[in-house]
């Protein structure tokens, strides 16, 4: 009998089907349009995207009025570009995601396409949209390959990538639709609110962005926040003395929480490290480990000890031309110039005995998840999202489509085999390998590291069937290697996610194949040479299809199910024949942490012999159970993080926002002068107490301070002593003498040189003052936990003096711009000479150390009337202009420089 939820469902559909069915009226009117635009010449397609820009940007029209026009003309200009053309469930997708959705699409359903829909439709508001990808190879290879269909439709593409040229990259974020990396984008954001120039930021804007494998950069690697730092203080030497003496650490001295990836110093470990250090000269003899002054000392241990006891090499990290490279533990790609922060990376360099790069401060910080809640719309694209639509929700307000496949599904998902040793597990994988080999069946075998990649690749050399690796190590051939990975008796060794992002199709990709024919020989006729390797390329696709399409076999299950799914999900693309099976151990590190001694006992009861295998659903059950478990503590682990960086975001926004105004605005003297008049009032209140007696004044204090801070001499003395004067009146004269001092000053340097100098000044301050203020949130961050133990809320706690920090921060920026604006002055005719003197002899080698003499000419001013002692005979100069007294240096480096 069926439960009530199950009949509901038989008649009412299920919400995500609701959800497709609703577009359906959407995808009959565009393929009604159908066509009439393929009558359309490439001119008129062209001109059909103008008119829908001019509709959309001064018609009032939305985005949803022209929908059916936009991807009508979208789908036309597809199939002349590329000879593609979209099938109703791309159509469908591409809704969703214009509608700030996430389309889930099985791996082979063209999500690449998809997106191009979406793109065109947002691009035509004029605000340009981001299309996201996760490696450098896909956002050059997208561009390049759905650019065709932009150019088709009259519209621009750029792509962003690392280490690009300034002007090249800034041309890519002015193009229509822009393609680019996660960690790109998030890094020009940062370098963009660091720029003291709007002529010089790259980013126009977060309008629209397109993310694609969004659960990998929005949920895998939002555990990790992009930071942006300069290098510190060097103690490389105290890295190398702390891991000299880390082989003296015994098992007993320390614990390992494999489930929070974290190990601490037991009692007996505390004792006898701080022995060990005592010895080795590293802490002073009678110096407790944890006292105040050992603050360092303890900090390079812990991190030592993490190096050595929860970072492998081959498995986190690996070492190449001397240098540790972090791998992505979701992609095995390597994490070219990602660091790890707090001194880790350095402990890990000397751990492997290469050059120690000294530890960073950080400039500037941002989370992925706060980057991407920028926009003002999100979309995203992936083969697996279900399993953390609650999270998608949550923190992004993205739901997920399930958009159904465009052709049945037919592969095969066989039960789990669980054995009980590794030993065993490999030799069945083996087997297996070769059973299927035999038939001359592609097979995929995921791994969950490089180590155990190459592992396995050993024993395949032993049993001698040919296979490729791919794995960190072979990341330039990463694409190459996954497009052959469906030929005809291929096997293909991979960590599980790499190579996503190019399809396997049966029997190899045609598109490498031709693009290697043509490269070996660029005379051939290449329409007859197409024409051939097409047709062998059928024959191989059908043999390939003959022996059971692609088997996908995974060693070991990954903690997230979306993993799992991906790997999977390579199997069976646009209705090909696949198969795919897990083999798994008790020994496996998911299995182990997560109750396999339960497990354990079953088996042998069962009486298992050697090399047997358990396959029960009951089995798969149990372990979806155990990686929903991992899957909920890591998003919870990501909402703690997110708990935090919101506090900073919000921080973060409103200094990011102020720079923004200073940048925008001709003239920032108002923003100046009121930064100035508080620091007045401060400084009066604090010496001039307000409900205090005139004779518990501090005058000499008040007159000290306007010295220090404002670089005037004012006889506050005497007028305190004048009969009626309040602190009120001292305030005014106060402002009084510092806003004519500062007229002054405007005067001598020409309003525009001043308004420049007070905008560069306020910039810099913010900066340096940021820069100052991330550490001490760093450093609160690092202590505010061990506030649970007097039973306060870390995370109150971390807010409340968070908060009190901002306030000291915009505080002493105040303080800053007074005291370095009040302290500017043009550089006299002698002053400059000596500069001229000091330059002129730096230049010249130490042992001749002749006597410059300046030049006994006179310079000819480039300026009419230039008058040394005018400054308002000077012009107007730019800061990086000449200067209009002849001497061929910028204004800013002579008669404008600030002293």
């Amino acid at each position: 009998m069926l439960g009530f939820g199950t009949l509901a469902r038989k008649v009412f559909g299920t919400p995500n089907d609701r959800k497709v069915k609703s577009v359906r009226p959407l995808v009959a009117q565009i393929n009604a349009l159908e066509p009439e635009y393929q009558a359309f010449t490439d001119e008129q397609i062209i001109a059909r995207t103008r008119e829908l820009q001019k509709r959309v940007q001064e018609g009032g029209e939305s985005l949803d009025d022209v929908l059916p026009e936009a991807f009508a003309n979208c789908r036309e200009a597809a199939r002349r570009a590329l000879g593609l053309r979209a099938f109703d469930v791309q159509l469908k997708g591409a809704i969703f995601l214009h509608q700030g959705n996430i389309s889930e699409m099985r791996t082979g359903e063209g999500k690449t396409l998809v997106a191009s829909f979406a793109a065109y439709l947002n691009a035509l508001a004029g605000r340009g949209v981001h299309v996201v990808t996760v490696n450098d190879y896909l956002a050059k290879r997208d561009s390049d390959w759905m650019g065709k269909i932009y150019h088709q439709l009259g519209l621009t593409t750029g792509v962003v990538y690392s280490h690009q040229p300034e002007d090249e990259k800034r041309a890519a974020y002015r193009a229509d639709i822009t393609y680019a990396t996660n960690n790109e984008l998030g890094f020009d954001y940062l370098r963009d609110n660091m720029k003291s120039s709007l002529e010089d930021m790259a980013q126009r804007g977060h309008y629209y962005a397109v993310v694609d494998e969004v659960d990998s950069i929005l949920i895998d690697e939002a555990r990790t926040p992009l930071i942006i730092s300069g290098p510190s203080q060097d103690r490389g030497t105290l890295y190398q003395a702390v891991d000299a003496v880390m082989p003296q650490v015994k098992p007993e001295h320390y614990e390992i929480d494999e489930k929070a990836r974290n190990v601490t110093f037991t009692e007996e470990g505390n004792e006898a490290i701080e022995d060990i250090l005592q010895k080795a000269g590293i802490l002073p003899e009678g110096q407790s480990l944890y006292a105040a002054e050992s603050t360092t000392i303890i900090h390079h241990v812990n991190q030592a000890l993490r190096a050595h006891k929860l970072f492998h090499k081959d498995q986190q990290y690996i070492v190449r031309d001397g240098e540790v490279m972090l791998i992505d533990e979701f992609t095995g790609r390597m994490m070219k110039g990602r660091r790890l922060s707090d001194g880790l990376h350095q402990a890990i360099e000397a751990k492997e005995h290469v050059q120690i790069k000294p530890e960073n401060v950080t400039y500037a910080s941002v989370t992925f998840q706060n980057y991407f809640r920028l926009y003002e719309k999100l979309g995203g694209m992936t083969g697996t999202a279900a399993t953390e639509a609650e999270e998608f929700a949550e923190i992004y307000k993205l739901g997920v489509v399930e958009v159904p496949t465009n052709r049945p599904v037919q592969r095969i998902d066989e039960h789990d085999q669980v054995f009980r040793t590794a030993r065993e597990k490999y030799d069945g994988i083996l087997k297996s390998i070769k059973e299927a080999h035999e038939k001359r069946q592609p097979i995929l075998v995921g791994t969950t590291s490089i180590e155990k990649s190459e592992q396995l690749s050993e024993l395949l050399k032993k049993a001698g069937i040919p296979h490729n690796v791919l794995n960190a190590r072979q990341h330039e051939q990463e694409a190459k290697i996954v497009a052959d990975a469906g030929k005809l008796g291929a096997v293909t060794i991979a960590t599980n996610m790499a190579g996503r992002g190019t399809d396997i199709k049966l029997g190899g990709n045609v598109e490498f194949k031709i693009m290697e024919a043509i490269a070996a020989d660029p005379e051939a006729d290449h329409i007859a040479l197409r024409a051939r390797i097409e047709a062998e390329h059928k024959d191989e696709e059908e043999a390939v299809k003959a022996a059971g399409g692609l088997f996908v076999l995974g060693t070991e299950r990954h903690e997230s199910r979306r993993i799992d799914n991906q790997l999977r999900g390579r199997s069976g693309r646009q209705g090909d024949p696949g198969r795919s099976a897990f083999f798994l151990s008790l020994e496996d590190d998911l299995m182990r942490i997560f109750g396999s001694e339960r497990l354990d006992g079953i088996l042998s009861k069962l009486g298992m012999k050697e090399g047997e295998s358990i396959v029960h659903p009951w089995v798969n059950k149990s372990l979806e159970k155990a990686q929903a478990k991992v899957e909920g503590r890591n998003f919870d682990i990501r909402k703690q993080l997110l708990k935090y960086d919101d506090v900073m975001n919000d921080q973060r926004k409103a200094i990011f926002g102020q720079r923004m105004e200073i940048l925008e605005a001709d003239h920032v003297a108002d923003v100046a002068a009121d930064m100035r008049h508080q620091v007045i009032e401060d400084l009066v209140d604090l010496n001039l107490p307000p409900k205090a007696y005139p004779d518990q004044w501090d005058t000499q204090g008040l007159a000290d301070a306007c010295r220090e801070m404002l670089n005037i001499d004012l006889p506050i003395a005497a007028w305190a002593a004048e009969e009626g004067v309040d602190q009120q009146v001292i305030r005014e004269r106060v402002i009084e003498a510092s806003d004519k001092m500062m007229a002054e000053k405007t005067e001598a340097f020409g309003k525009a040189t001043m308004d420049n100098i007070e905008k560069q000044v306020l910039l810099q301050a913010i900066d340096s003052k940021w820069r100052e203020h991330l550490q001490r949130l760093d450093h609160l961050r690092s202590v505010v936990n061990f506030r649970g133990y007097a039973q306060r809320d870390p995370l109150n706690e971390y807010k409340t003096e968070a908060f009190q920090l901002f306030e000291g921060l915009l505080e002493s920026l105040r303080e800053a711009v007074t005291q370095q604006l009040s302290r500017v002055r043009p550089v006299t005719r002698e002053e400059q000479e000596a500069m001229l003197q000091q330059m002129l002899a730096a230049q010249q080698p130490a042992a001749a150390a002749p006597k410059i003499e300046a030049p006994a000419q006179e310079r000819t001013p480039v300026l009419a009337g230039f008058d040394e002692a005018d400054p308002s005979t000077w012009g107007n100069p730019g800061r990086n202009d000449a200067c209009p007294c002849g001497s061929g240096e910028k204004f800013k480096h002579c008669h404008g420089r600030i002293a």
